[in-house]
């Protein structure tokens, strides 16, 4: 695979790209052939009509699935067995009650999405997601009409608009240090915007949708228990373990920050294992086993019992995770084809303003080969050098910093893992999640892109 060269063009590439694409489509919406089936075989079918070298396929696939699966897999089976113990000792049915009450019917979407907020300036996109299933899940089945677009829109999207816009989350971290740009003026701008981006994206969106598709909360922590224990946990005690990981998270990427800076030493052992215990996987695992004392052991559940319970979380993600990592092995293939390269050289002398071209570089690529950090990294790469010699203010390389980061969510589809994440999690079919969450983030990628405009124009004025 080293010594393989794509001899095809940027032409061939697109067309097979949207060739495969729609062969998706066509197999799980018309066909009705299972998702993790039909990933497989448009993966492998790629990769023939690709030119792939036939030794490398298999490789380049179970690379490609074992790659999304190191996190997904982790991710969502602990936060499966999370949202179990807290939906089985009652507590997640005793925060939604409280909360309910505390914002009311009308204001908990908005209260829900804020909360969302907050937890996703330290946490990644899938933990901070996959942590508050449950709560998502409650209350939308606490509040009348069961339907979990209501409530799950609203808060993935706000994690990702965290995700996308603000340090240190990867993305806008590693477009900053390409071009150079003020990391602490980065992250007040992401901060002013976010509210803004993710209220007409994630909140209005989600509102807009619910009123037109309605979609029943999917069992994915097992069955709901239909006699709830009369000795729930406090919504407190359920808020805590919850922090928990989000605290840890924290600690983990503050101190990796600061490391980049300068400030810490990270080849320090005690700062080394700090940035272990916040790792998102680790910082899960750790709030599994204290919610196995708070909500188990100390509510007088025995060992047995407890197994069964995190057992039963286990079969109903199952599937999302497979479908998932498929999903990965997709993507995997489209990059390997050299598509995101032919791309690059194309479009890399556009003769358009520096913010449009980074913007609409990370646009078609991420529509091209699926993954949002390929998308921002090959487009920074590519502008960079202009940026760089341009006479810009700091303020105005913020702004395309954030172009770049907000081209690079553009219309997640079928050859993005987080887009099967986002929509097995919530039970959405296919045509379901296009109809949603393809479009929510095509939303929130140009709000993100007018507001980076709107910065660049105030940076050429001051």
């Amino acid at each position: 695979m080293d010594d393989w060269t794509q001899t095809l063009g940027t032409a061939p590439l697109l067309a097979i790209a949207a060739g495969a694409i729609a062969l998706i489509l066509v197999l799980i919406i018309w066909l009705k052939v299972h998702a993790f089936l039909a990933l497989i075989i448009v993966s492998l079918v790629t990769a023939f009509v690709a030119g792939i070298p036939v030794s490398a396929i298999v490789s380049t696939l179970t690379g490609g699935f074992g790659g999304t699966l190191g996190t997904v897999a982790l991710l969502v089976a602990l936060g499966a067995m999370l949202g179990r113990l807290i939906e089985h000792s009652g507590g997640a049915q005793s925060l939604a009650e409280t909360f309910v009450r505390v914002f009311g019917e009308k204001r908990a979407p908005f209260a829900l999405g804020i909360v969302s907020l907050i937890l996703g300036f330290p946490m990644f996109f899938d933990a901070g997601l996959v942590m508050m299933l449950p709560i998502i899940f409650a209350i939308a089945r606490r509040v009348s009409g069961n339907n979990v677009l209501l409530f799950g829109l609203p808060a993935a999207a706000a994690f990702s608009v965290m995700h996308v816009f603000l340090p240190p989350h990867p993305g806008p971290v590693t477009a900053s240090e390409l071009y150079g740009a003020n990391l602490g003026l980065l992250l007040i701008v992401g901060l002013v915007i976010a509210f803004p981006i993710w209220y007409l994206s994630g909140y209005l969106w989600g509102k807009f949708v619910a009123r037109r598709i309605v979609l029943p909360v999917p069992l994915l922590f097992g069955d709901v228990d239909a006699d709830q224990p009369s000795n729930p946990p406090k919504p407190l005690t359920v808020i805590a373990v919850l922090l928990l990981p989000m605290l840890l998270i924290f600690l983990n990427t503050g101190l990796t920050t600061l490391g980049s800076a300068g400030a810490v030493d990270t080849d320090n052992t005690v700062v080394q294992v700090l940035i272990l215990l916040g790792n998102s996987p680790v910082a899960l695992l750790i709030t599994v086993l204290v919610a196995t004392v708070v909500f188990g052991f100390r509510r007088g559940e025995n060992g047995t019992a407890l197994e069964k319970v995190v057992d039963s979380a286990l079969g109903p993600v199952c599937s999302v995770i497979l479908i998932t990592g498929a999903g990965g092995m997709f993507g995997a293939v489209l990059r390997a084809s050299g598509i995101g390269d032919a791309l690059a050289d194309s479009l890399g002398d556009l003769g358009l303003p520096v913010i449009v071209a980074a913007y609409i570089i990370a646009v078609i690529l991420r529509l091209a080969q699926g993954s949002a950090t390929v998308a921002l990294v090959t487009a920074a790469g590519l502008a960079a050098p202009a940026v760089m010699a341009g006479d810009f203010s700091p303020l105005q390389v913020v702004a395309i910093t954030v172009a770049t980061a907000a081209g690079s969510v553009f219309a997640g589809h079928v050859n993005d893992s987080g887009f099967w994440l986002v929509g097995r999690l919530m039970g959405m079919d296919v045509k379901t999640t296009l109809k949603t969450w393809t479009v929510q983030q095509a939303i929130e990628s140009v709000l993100g892109f007018a507001a980076a405009l709107l910065v660049f124009g105030i940076g050429a004025l001051l």
